[in-house]
């Protein structure tokens, strides 16, 4: 008789000042859950690492409840059914869905809390361009930004899970211009070479608003913020007539302790009569058919490109979620749960 399969759990310990560490997050180890007649127990395979898991973990009010000390630490991620009494969940489907950082969780919902992947679909593209990442670059561009041919696109964060596929989806879609904001000079590089932004800025070693104003003569139509701070207000002094700003994150704010200021060059929307906007992706779950639809055909014809930053083990997801913050990743930062 095989011993019944512990589950690994990592809950918030205390909240985090700065960056995560050592203290923020517990290892918790105990018995996995037993699901009940209607529900599916399924064994986490991938973490998705998201910016917006770190503001979770602070007392603040948001979009969703923040993590209760004690608790799981909430995230999304792909898992693989293992037993099952609900008719929609059979088991070895691979399903997405917030499963938290832990070896295993309930699907508790009838209606239907995961979704089940199609077969053949990669589950790394399932966590990327075809899931959340792709979504909000879709949305956030097309319809928060609404692109027009002949923008000129500027975007932070390009060399990120979002960024990159909005430069990219810009490209597509007719943008005159196309420059990302990255932190490496070989983020730079692969925007431009590979990915076919038009050109790149090196936040930590060029002048950014001289650099832009060099790429970017004209003005910047439609800048994707990705990060907040210092880029977005340089940005925003640079917006051409009717510019439009996307507020999609602000991940260079995230850590900060205290009121973070707001951008001086707020006003220059007044002037060139621009338009800034935030918006949560969840106001577009009932269309992420279309937008995937749209993402399997690009994938198709070889006119997106992904890139995916696996880190090894459950226990290794605190420090996955500071590559975000630290700019050690290329893309998508997802974490493999090694077997518990």
């Amino acid at each position: 008789m095989s011993a019944a399969p512990r589950n690994r759990r990592l809950v918030l310990a205390e909240r985090p000042s700065g960056m995560v560490d050592e203290k923020t997050v517990r290892l918790e180890d105990g018995p996995a859950p037993d699901p009940g007649p209607a529900e599916a127990l399924v064994r986490v395979r991938y973490l998705s690492i998201d910016p917006t898991i770190r503001t979770w973990m602070n007392d603040a009010p948001g979009y969703l409840p923040a993590i209760a000390i004690g608790d799981v630490v909430r995230g999304g991620g792909i898992a693989e059914v293992v037993k099952s009494g609900n008719d929609r969940y059979r088991e070895g489907d691979l399903v997405f869905g917030m499963t938290g950082w832990q070896d295993f969780a309930v699907v508790d919902e009838a209606a239907g809390a995961m979704q089940v992947l199609p077969a053949g679909i990669d589950p790394l593209a399932a966590l990327s361009v075809l899931g959340v990442t792709g979504m909000t670059a879709y949305f956030g561009l097309l319809d928060v930004g609404r692109l027009v041919e002949r923008d000129t696109v500027v975007v932070s964060g390009a060399a990120g899970a979002t960024g990159s596929v909005v430069g990219q989806i810009a490209k597509i879609k007719g943008a005159g211009r196309v420059v990302g904001i990255a932190g490496t000079a070989e983020k730079c590089a692969w925007l431009v070479d590979e990915l076919g932004f038009d050109g790149a800025v090196n936040y930590r070693t060029d002048n950014v608003g001289g650099k832009l104003r060099e790429l970017c003569p004209k003005g910047i139509d439609l800048y994707f913020d990705n990060v907040g701070g210092e880029i977005l207000d340089t940005c925003l002094g640079q917006l051409a007539l009717r510019g439009r700003v996307v507020l999609c994150g602000a991940i260079s704010t995230y850590n900060e302790a205290g009121p973070v200021p707001g951008p001086g060059n707020y006003r220059n929307l007044i002037v060139v009569r621009g338009r800034m906007e935030g918006f949560l992706i969840l106001d577009y779950l009932d269309r992420f058919p279309e937008a995937q639809a749209s993402m399997f055909g690009w994938l198709a014809e070889g006119k997106i490109l992904h890139s995916e930053h696996v880190v090894e083990g459950l226990e290794s997801a605190p420090d996955a979620l500071n590559l975000l913050f630290t700019g050690g990743n290329t893309g998508k930062v997802i974490v493999k749960v090694d077997e518990p």
